[in-house]
């Protein structure tokens, strides 16, 4: 399956995919809070049919390391 991960993240955080990178942070996301970080994980275990664990969520301190979870679990994301 592959999908267009930043377009998710911006559609969930109501910002433009242009501001979005591989190197963006939920500190550089004007709108990523505590509840916007939960809606987009439920949304990404939905749409990609993946459960993150505690670790991996505790560790992800930007979008690439999102992609690399997702890769490791063999979902290609664009």
């Amino acid at each position: 399956m592959s999908s267009n991960l930043l377009d998710i993240i911006a559609n969930v955080m109501e910002e433009q995919v242009t501001d979005i990178d591989d190197e963006s942070t939920p500190e550089t996301i004007e709108n990523w809070d505590s509840f916007r970080g939960l809606v987009l994980f439920e949304e990404l275990e939905t749409k990609f049919e993946v459960k993150f664990t505690l670790h991996e969520l505790l560790n992800i301190k930007k979008i690439k390391d999102i992609k690399n979870i997702l890769s490791v679990r063999g979902v290609l994301v664009d």
